[in-house]
């Protein structure tokens, strides 16, 4: 103990010291499962602090009509676009405005054509079920679906998503994989007319 305290250490702290079980002292270690379990629930919950307040849930999660007006669905929450919802057409956008929107709020139409919230939850065969970060990572760095498809189409702000951190890209891909899968295949985009003819 001599060698531990300095000289003079009051002897309510040596016995305080010595009260204390080891295996509290060994709790904050950052080693073991009950280190990672930590680890993940705080790199979890930030996840869903940078998801609710980058507006994912605005497009994501599709909305309904509330005691209190257009409100996101949390029972569907960031299921994407809902496949009981079909848009076969874009909507008519007369000058001056740019673009519309589905009454869900899941589907915009515009220059680019007709483009669907994706489906984030953990879905294997609809939503991010089948992902690795590393493809969640490229999707978002090089705004391209799955870092080497489609271009990833408005109004996701991929101009502005793409300056989070490799950190915070972690902790919103491991909400993400954290919360209720949903079953929703959401559609592929709808080119624009004028891609459709030039293609005939």
């Amino acid at each position: 103990m001599k060698k531990i305290l300095a000289a003079g250490t009051p002897l309510a702290a040596v016995v305080a010291l010595l009260a204390v079980p080891c295996s509290a002292l060994a709790s904050d270690a950052p080693s073991g499962e009950g280190y990672a379990r930590t680890a993940d629930t705080a790199k979890i919950e930030r996840g869903r602090y940078i998801v609710t307040t980058s507006a994912c849930h605005d497009c994501h999660t599709p909305w309904i009509v509330g005691p209190n007006g257009p409100e996101p669905d949390m029972s569907r929450m960031l299921s994407g676009h809902p496949e009981s919802l079909p848009i076969l057409t874009m909507a008519p956008v007369p000058a001056p405005w740019a673009g519309a929107v589905s009454e869900s709020n899941t589907a915009w139409s515009g220059p680019w054509g007709v483009s669907f919230t994706a489906n984030l939850t953990p879905d294997e065969e609809s939503g991010l079920g089948k992902w690795t970060f590393a493809t969640f990572k490229e999707t978002i760095r090089t705004g391209r679906h799955k870092g080497r498809g489609r271009n990833v189409l408005p109004p996701m702000p991929i101009a502005m998503y793409k300056h989070f951190t490799d950190e915070d890209l972690e902790a919103i891909f491991a909400f993400l994989q954290s919360i209720p899968a949903i079953s929703n295949r959401v559609p592929e985009p709808l080119p624009p007319p004028q891609a459709v003819a030039g293609t005939n």
